[in-house]
């Protein structure tokens, strides 16, 4: 009976040990670590490309204009940030001799016309006397001199004619001379556009540029009706560029916009900019210009769509370990390692193929060197 007795307060000091022991454990057991998840489910994954160095916004009609001829500004039509329509006066160079050359020239033509008149008239009336003349030589009533004389009188009234006509060619053609010259001095706009840039005074003089010396253009002309962005693309890049594909355009001035694109032109060689900076040149529509007015000259980023998948589980790229594993927490919120297999990939996320499912947790990416698998966590709370 006594030996009864000390087995139970033996084994009921055991059990007290034992509890205590697992409160013990419990207390000073380490807390599961704070960690961010993600939950793997299903939506669109994108392969893409971007530019390599900042992009510009480009107008598509751009005309650094400068006068045909050189000379002296006399009248300066426009102003920086002036709209003008297309054929409206630019400027105009000191132009009175050729204004008065072709008064001149027009005063000519006149009198070519007037001349020119009168001996066709002349000439009319020549024919119809040689005419007479003929009918009454037929009839016996005038000599056969008098007809020949009446004849040649008729041709050389026409031949006074006929070069009177040439004479009317050559005074137009001298008015056109003249009026070519003078449009040289005057500088109209091929298109309707804004003006960028001024250079020169009232007074001042200005020349065109000599062939292979650029100087700076009389008036710079943008038709911004009209937007697209110029990029340089990796060439390593280059292959997967085509025309058509979509792409998506970022404005430094302009951030949190998005503006989507189509690549309109892919160039047909590399720019070597640096020996180790090779880059492809593409160019980027607006699908829409925007409501807000953009300026050409701003820095943009490309965004080139390669291909696309719809409705594929993607998991965070961030959280994709060495050797294509990520951290899965199981259902005991315990990482486990897990090896993935995956399809298309950009910056943001990785289509998965095979090793996850739709609802599983990973980790993204974490600096603390205790992470490993094993481990117990707990999902940090987003911060409101």
């Amino acid at each position: 009976m006594q030996t009864k007795k000390t087995l139970v307060r033996f084994a009921i000091i055991i059990v007290i040990l034992m509890v205590a022991g697992y409160a013990i454990w419990f207390a000073m057991r380490p807390a599961p670590i704070e960690v961010e998840l993600a939950t793997i489910g299903r939506s669109t994954v994108e392969a893409t490309v971007v530019n390599t160095r900042a992009g510009t916004v480009t107008a598509c009609r751009r005309a650094k204009l400068a006068p045909a001829a050189g000379g002296q500004i006399v009248k300066l039509q426009v102003k920086e940030g002036d709209r003008v329509k297309k054929g409206q006066v630019l400027l105009e160079l000191w132009n009175t001799d050729l204004t008065a050359q072709r008064d001149l020239a027009r005063r000519q033509l006149i009198t070519a016309e007037e001349r020119r008149r009168e001996a066709c008239i002349l000439a009319a009336h020549a024919g119809r006397e040689a005419e007479r003349a003929r009918q009454l030589a037929e009839r016996g009533f005038v000599s056969a001199q008098n007809r020949e004389n009446a004849d040649a009188d008729a041709r050389a009234r026409q031949a006074s004619c006929d070069a009177t006509i040439a004479d009317v060619k050559r005074a137009r053609a001298q008015v056109e001379v003249t009026e070519a010259g003078l449009e040289r001095t005057v500088l109209t706009a091929p298109f309707d556009g804004i003006v960028a840039l001024v250079t020169g005074e009232l007074g001042e003089y200005t020349t065109p540029s000599p062939p292979g010396i650029p100087t700076p253009p009389a008036i710079d002309l943008i038709d911004d009706s009209c937007l697209y962005v110029t990029a340089p693309m990796d060439e390593v890049d280059a292959p997967k560029l085509k025309i058509g594909q979509l792409a998506r355009i970022t404005i430094d001035a302009l951030p949190g916009q998005i503006f989507p694109g189509k690549v309109r032109r892919v160039a047909p060689y590399v720019t070597e900019v640096e020996k180790q900076a090779r880059t492809v040149d593409i160019e980027v529509d607006f699908e829409e210009i925007p409501e807000r007015p953009l300026l050409v000259g701003y820095s943009a980023d490309v965004e080139v769509v390669i291909e696309r998948h719809e409705n594929v589980l993607r998991v965070p790229t961030q959280a994709i370990r060495q050797g294509g594993k990520v951290l899965l927490v199981n259902e005991e919120n315990r990482l486990v390692e897990r090896r993935l297999e995956t399809g298309l990939a950009n910056w943001a996320f990785t289509e998965v193929t095979g090793g996850l499912e739709e609802g599983d947790r990973v980790l993204l990416s974490s600096e603390a060197k205790e992470i490993k698998a094993g481990i117990q966590v707990r999902e940090k709370v987003a911060e409101q």
